[in-house]
């Protein structure tokens, strides 16, 4: 079954029946054809929409159609894990400790926080314990059988998520922290990319 739109652009076509504009060009099709009026759209506008499609492109499969060149899966704690790149290295196993680069958003695609500087390239990669005590379940649960070179994509339930804010990984900027415990009810999304595995 098609996905219903994610996003309602305003059309930049109107068929308009016959008068000409003084504010915007007017091509005739044909006889049989109303007119078509292209109205301009401003550049500020465009580039909105253009960086906001960007993000979709960035939240497969969960705002995208699924893309079956990759290998998906829902795990019982209802967690979605899309494969995007396998690792060659070691596998990650419950109790381990890992470097990982992560990408967190929102189930609405609202931006909250990345080790990697979205500007710059510059990375801040995070240690993690998987230990339930100390890091959220659902991001255990994406990590554990990743090997290292691996990158993943998940969406994670409320219920497997932030339940404490005391769980990692969180932000130290003010912000980003504020905007993930004022969501706590909500899925995220994260990606994860495996670096390192440091303990075993």
């Amino acid at each position: 079954m098609e996905a219903p739109p994610l996003l309602h652009f305003p059309s930049l076509f109107q068929f308009s029946s016959g008068k000409r504009t003084k504010d915007a060009p007017t091509m005739v099709l044909h006889d049989q054809f109303t007119s078509l009026t292209v109205k301009r759209l401003p550049r500020r506008m465009l580039l909105k929409y253009v960086g906001f499609n960007t993000i979709l492109f960035h939240l497969e499969p969960v705002f995208a159609a699924p893309m079956p060149e990759m290998k998906q899966d829902e795990l019982n704690s209802g967690v979605r894990i899309q494969e995007i790149v396998e690792g060659k290295g070691s596998e990650v196993h419950e109790g381990d400790v890992v470097l990982v680069n992560y990408g967190c958003r929102r189930s609405n695609g609202y931006f909250v926080h990345s080790t990697v500087d979205q500007f710059s390239g510059e990375s801040s990669p995070v240690k993690l314990v998987l230990d339930e005590k100390q890091i959220i379940k659902g991001l255990k649960e994406v990590l554990i059988g990743m090997k290292v070179g691996g990158k993943r994509r998940a969406l994670i339930p409320a219920s497997v998520a932030y339940t404490s804010e005391n769980l990692e990984p969180m932000p130290d900027a003010f912000g980003p922290r504020r905007s993930l415990l004022s969501h706590v009810d909500e899925p995220l999304i994260f990606e994860v990319q495996l670096l390192k595995v440091l303990l075993t």
